[in-house]
């Protein structure tokens, strides 16, 4: 009994010393693993968890000001640039580009009627210079009249009666002269006082018609105005208009976020940012899909300064109560849109970012100039309007008005 006692202690202890051995050679064998590991990539990653997804947030407000009539989204609802969001009242814009398209017509005839009185007062003044001629030869038979009658009137062939006659006769004609001058001086006035609204420039480029139509331009756009579009597709998101609502111009209506417009900013401590450049590779994890789905993206540009330094209450660090904070950089990384698109990612969303910074080759700060994208649903805007001034001021010109037809 005791000797089959002593075997299984035996054979226990035995059992107990294999499997410290395997434990000691397991840890051995990841301590291994980890040396390796950790000198394969000590110094060539750079890694943070102060990482979050960010995107652009545009906001939707109105150019005029207006009352809501019509809302044709809500929160988180999909739009398409160019999409109708809200409706504000039309019914005064109407009235006053109503009153803008009759008052270019009415203009477009006024200075038309300019440019037909630079034919009146050309014959005006070609009238006045008829009468010059005229008059001057009536003074010249007069002046001829009155001394033909001078050298008879001591020969008793003539009476004083009529020498009285020639002598009026004379006054008369250079009275008349001078009122035929006089005439042909004012006319002459009033042809170039006219032909200064008119010269070097077309009915159609005329000020008063320019000024007549730009007015016709601001009421056709206030009344487009009136529709608010959206500028981007994305997503609907804070939406706080409601219907009936009295809204001013540059209200905060609404947000629409681009999902395919997104990035990350990784704030990296100071340290951290000595070998990170432009174009090295990262690789990103989402707290939201975990450690199964990983992202990959590219350093596309450095922070120029802190957060603490564009903070609203900036840290006073030359008073005397001053304790060392290691600063954060942000560092934005640009994602690969394939893998944006197959997991969609949403802002704010909390991310772990790791560089590879063997890559030195980049620049630490961006020296291109990129060219930032425009809203293509806002110019047609402009362009309708001064289609609609064209036809406006063709049907009002009778040339143009035959042509159109």
């Amino acid at each position: 009994m005791t000797t089959y006692k002593t075997q299984a202690a035996n054979t226990g202890k035995l059992k107990r010393k294999s499997g410290l051995l395997w434990l000691t050679g397991v840890f051995a064998v990841a301590a291994i693993a980890y040396g390796v590991y950790w000198y394969i990539s000590s110094g060539k990653h750079e890694t943070t968890d102060n990482a979050y997804v960010q995107g652009n947030i545009v906001q939707i407000t109105p150019q005029v000001s207006g009352t809501v009539v019509s809302i044709g989204v809500q929160d988180t609802d999909f739009v398409r640039a160019g999409q109708s969001l809200v409706m504000l009242d039309a019914t005064d814009a109407k009235i006053a580009l109503d009153q803008a398209r009759a008052q270019l017509a009415q203009t477009v005839r006024e200075v038309r009627n300019l440019y037909a009185n630079n034919g009146t007062f050309n014959a005006n003044v070609s009238l006045r210079e008829s009468d010059i001629s005229r008059t001057s030869s009536e003074l010249i038979r007069a002046t001829d009249d009155l001394a033909r009658r001078q050298s008879l009137i001591s020969t008793g062939a003539i009476s004083k009666e009529e020498l009285q006659h020639a002598t009026a006769n004379l006054v008369a004609a250079r009275s008349a002269q001078s009122a035929a001058q006089a005439g042909a001086l004012a006319a002459r006035e009033q042809l170039a006082s006219n032909k200064t609204l008119t010269d070097g420039v077309s009915i159609e480029q005329h000020p008063n018609v320019q000024r007549a139509a730009a007015k016709f331009r601001e009421a056709y756009i206030s009344l487009q105005r009136t529709d608010l579009p959206a500028p981007v597709t994305g997503y609907v998101a804070r939406r706080s208009v409601q219907l009936g609502q009295r809204i001013q111009a540059g209200a905060s209506l609404m947000a629409i976020v681009p999902m395919d417009q997104l990035w990350v900013d990784a704030n990296f401590k100071e340290v951290q940012l000595r070998t990170m450049r432009i174009g090295q590779p990262v690789h990103l994890k989402a707290d939201m899909y975990g450690n199964k789905i990983s992202f990959h993206g590219t350093i596309e540009g450095l922070g120029v300064g802190t957060g603490a330094a564009f903070a609203l209450l900036p840290a006073q660090n030359a008073t005397g109560n001053w304790i060392k904070v290691v600063q954060r950089i942000p560092v934005r990384i640009k994602l690969d849109p394939k893998e944006l698109a197959e997991h969609p990612l949403r802002i704010g969303l909390s991310m772990e970012a790791d560089v590879d910074i063997r890559d030195q080759s980049g620049k630490a700060l961006a020296d291109t100039v990129k060219s930032a994208g425009a809203a293509e649903v806002f110019s047609p805007k402009s362009i309708e309007a001064d289609e609609e001034i064209k036809k406006i001021i063709a049907n009002n010109l009778p040339a143009l008005a035959a042509k159109a037809n």
